[in-house]
This record gives C-alpha cells, sequence and structure tokens, in this order.
C-alpha cells in the first residue's frame, strides 16, 4: 500500500485565477488509488465556488498524467475485503468524475506521459483536452482479462468514430498524442515543451468570458449529446431563460451595447469586456 498520505495524493496551486490541480502519485505514475479519489473529490469541491479561480487544470506531477487504477490498492485490496467494498471504491472514483463533468467552472485537462484506462473517465470529464504529442492513451483492459470499465468504453464510443473506439478497445494498442487528437480523444496535441503555454493559454481565453454563460454553454452542449433535435432546441430556450436569472440579461445588454454603441469588440474576433456589466 502506498505511504503516502491520504491529503498529500493530490497537489494544488492557484495562481491568477487558474487552479492546477495535479495528481500527486508520480511515484506510482499517478494511478488513482481509493485515497486518490476521496481526496480529489475534497480538492474540486473546495475549489467550485471559489471567488479567486475562474479555471480548473488537471495534471499529473513527474512523467504521467495518469497510469489509470492501482491495480493493487483499486482492485485487488478492495476485491480481498468483498463486494461491500469494490462498490465503495467504485463510488468513490466515479463520484468525483462525476462532480468534474457539470462542474460550475470550465476545466482543462492538461495530459502528457501516460493516460490509461480509468484516466479516461476525469479526461472526458474535462471540457477541453491539451495533450502532448508525445503522450500515451491506452485501454489495456483487454491484455488483463477484463473490459474497459469505468466508463472507459462509453468515453471511447461517445468521443471517436466507431470503428476507431472498437478497435482502440480490442487491441489494446496506445495511441499517442497526435493519434488521439486526429480521432477526436483530446481537443489538441502540441510539442510537449509548448504543453503548460498553451494551456495556460486557453486558460486566460476562458477567464475573460462571462462566467455564467461559460457554464450554461457548457452544460448545454453536453445535454445535447442525449438528446432528439427537437428536445435539445426545447432544452437551449429553456436553458436561456434560466441564464437570464443569472446575469444573462445584463451580460447579453452590456455586450451588444459594446458591439453597436461602442464598436468595441467584434463577437467573431473574441469576447466583450465583462468587467462592465453592471451585476
Amino acid at each position: 500500500m502506498s505511504d503516502r498520505a491520504e491529503e498529500d495524493t493530490v497537489a494544488v496551486e492557484v495562481k491568477d485565477r487558474i487552479a492546477w490541480v495535479r495528481f500527486n502519485r508520480p511515484e506510482k505514475r499517478n494511478c488513482m488509488s481509493p485515497g486518490l479519489n476521496r481526496q480529489m473529490l475534497r480538492v474540486i469541491e473546495s475549489l467550485e465556488f471559489r471567488e479567486d479561480v475562474g479555471v480548473l487544470v488537471l495534471a499529473g506531477e513527474g512523467e504521467a498524467w495518469s497510469a489509470g487504477m492501482d491495480l493493487r490498492e483499486y482492485f485487488r485490496a478492495t476485491e480481498e475485503e468483498g463486494l461491500h467494498a469494490v462498490r465503495k471504491a467504485q463510488r468513490e472514483a466515479y463520484s468525483w468524475w462525476e462532480r468534474l463533468r457539470w462542474y460550475e467552472k470550465p476545466t482543462i485537462a492538461m495530459v502528457h506521459g501516460w493516460c490509461f484506462g480509468g484516466g479516461y473517465g476525469p479526461l472526458f470529464a474535462c471540457d477541453i483536452a491539451i495533450a502532448a504529442e508525445d503522450a500515451q492513451f491506452g485501454l489495456s483492459e483487454i491484455n488483463w482479462g477484463i473490459l474497459p470499465g469505468g466508463g472507459a468504453s462509453k468515453v471511447v464510443a461517445d468521443l471517436m468514430p466507431l470503428r476507431k473506439a472498437v478497435y482502440h478497445a480490442m487491441m489494446g494498442e496506445n495511441l499517442s498524442g497526435k493519434q488521439a487528437e486526429a480521432q477526436g480523444l483530446v481537443t489538441e496535441a502540441v510539442p510537449a515543451g509548448q504543453l503548460e503555454a498553451r494551456v495556460g493559454e486557453i486558460a486566460a481565453a476562458l477567464l475573460k468570458k462571462d462566467p455564467n454563460t461559460l457554464r450554461a454553454t457548457k452544460w448545454a452542449v453536453r445535454r445535447m449529446t442525449e438528446m432528439t433535435y427537437a428536445n435539445a432546441e426545447d432544452y437551449l430556450i429553456r436553458a436561456q431563460e434560466a441564464l437570464h436569472s443569472f446575469g444573462g440579461v445584463a451580460a447579453r445588454k452590456e455586450a451588444t451595447r459594446q458591439f453597436l454603441d461602442e464598436k468595441s469588440f467584434k463577437p467573431g474576433l473574441g469576447a466583450f469586456d465583462t468587467s462592465k456589466i453592471e451585476r
């Protein structure tokens, strides 16, 4: 079992309104133990409504993003305790992945090194995923006798073309960051030396946008994947109405004023100045 204290399994730094949250088990290639999963939920919940946090970046210490679930602590140890321990460990993992999927603020996965198996859960949960070109993505479950669970099969089915998803899951072959980008698993792949700078650039751009609109937009796009076209149209009408209750009217009026009256911004070229919204 790991000698690292549970509270030390996740590292956090908040700088310039960006929360850099890192898996912190580099000696285990940041594989996820029950302790890390419990700590991650505590951390992301503590950051979600902080005024000094506008964007959350999920990264990894050392040479990997996450090698997936800890085979010794997450699988063997819990199975030895019985079904109740297995179910508990599953819920501890799935709960923070779900919280991240519906997070109040934009989230970015910054992936380097290994991203395997269970790592696909939080990868999918983040809104944007930027990878190093030489990162390695893999579903190795087929090679040791289980199927890609923990939502991993759902992740590849949702993000990748069907033929690519089936091949990836059945063959157990790794994808590089560049291949993962080409097949839709990540948003973008960049040279490793540019990874943190690119993530910082995206985070800075997100910080300039209206936070209430960002939240409504990310939730809407995720919901669309589960809906018919007609249901989606209706949902978006109601979502816009709900946004009005969270400052949407004031934001839209100010943006319109800056575009029509001041001519100080163009929607197709960047965000309006949100600091001028009268809240």
